[in-house]
């Protein structure tokens, strides 16, 4: 069976996290584990997601930092000529990690949620915030390509005075995103469909740490194989795949433009990383996805992610 082409990867390499924030659409925290992939299965499923087109993939958890072989996977992921965004929450970076930050190719994402420590602290359920705001800072003096999220999770959340402090901090790429009903994000509605963008499967995959693979990071009640029984290109092009890529067609139809799903704002509507439309309501948490540019499906100067089906417009990553 043929497959569409492949252009972004999530390598969700570990469940363990210093957080415990309490919209992890993963489910996230200490006692996390770096699951059943070995460090040879992830050094394969990169292999094969070059075989497919992939061209930028981005290490997730979890906490990316805390699996000891990240620099080894960062490494490989260049040697095979890939772009490499690293999604952290910034909280600890050991020395040898910032060396691997800034090799030509690799980016930083992380999540941001206040300028107040106390209210970041009841948010991510542990302290933390200073030493992010050190780490963001240090990143920006090293002109690592960075992008941070703020997240919308409190009612009165102090999110504007979080843009202004990161601004002051020399962040040049800030995004803001709603709280999104998955995993702990879960408040007042089971997770469906309607939580996600509406283009999961349009040339985006993620593997788990037990080789799981999903569509989306964000739609992990929506299993398509495991890296463990099949090859990622069997999967990609498996009747799973197909199956969920109906499933999701149909939910979203009808959609008028590539960045139009129905259930949101006409203009862009809401993906996992920031959204296109600064002024949409339906912006969900993730940030979980590298930037692109989009051509008509933004604002000139606005970015959308790989998730809003953009690639058709030639996007490249803005870095």
């Amino acid at each position: 069976m043929h497959h569409q082409q492949m252009r972004f990867m999530w390598l969700e390499i570990t469940g363990k996290c210093q957080l415990q924030c309490d919209h992890c659409y993963a489910g996230s925290g200490p006692s996390g584990t770096h699951g059943t992939m070995t460090v040879p299965d992830w050094r394969r499923v990169i292999d094969e997601a070059v075989s497919l087109g992939v061209e930028l993939i981005q290490f997730i958890g979890g906490e990316p930092t805390l699996h000891p072989a990240l620099p080894e996977l960062v490494d490989h992921g260049l040697e095979r000529g890939l772009d490499v965004e690293v999604f952290s929450n910034l909280v600890h970076v050991r020395d040898d990690l910032w060396d691997t930050f800034t090799r030509p190719g690799v980016s930083l994402a992380t999540s941001w949620y206040s300028d107040d420590p106390l209210e970041h602290a009841a948010i991510t359920r542990r302290p933390g915030h200073l030493r992010t705001r050190a780490n963001i800072a240090e990143a920006v003096r090293r002109s690592i390509p960075l992008r941070v999220g703020i997240i919308g999770v409190l009612d009165g959340q102090r999110t504007r005075q979080a843009e202004a402090m990161l601004a002051d901090l020399g962040v040049t790429d800030i995004g803001y995103d709603d709280l999104r009903q998955i995993g702990r994000g879960v408040r007042d509605r089971p997770q469906d469909v309607d939580q996600l963008c509406g283009a999961c499967t349009s040339g985006n995959v993620a593997v788990g740490p037990d080789g799981t693979v999903w569509p989306c990071v964000m739609a992990r009640w929506l299993p398509i194989g495991n890296v463990n029984d099949s090859t990622l290109s069997d999967i990609v092009a498996g009747p799973q795949m197909a199956s969920v890529t109906e499933h999701l067609d149909a939910h979203f139809e009808p959609i008028e433009a590539p960045c139009t799903p129905k259930m949101c704002n006409p203009q862009c509507g809401p993906s996992c990383s920031p959204a296109c439309n600064p002024q949409s309501n339906c912006r969900p948490k993730g940030t979980c996805a590298p930037s692109y540019t989009c051509g008509p499906c933004s604002p000139k100067d606005r970015t959308c992610s790989p998730d809003m089906s953009c690639r058709p417009n030639q996007c490249r990553p803005t870095r």
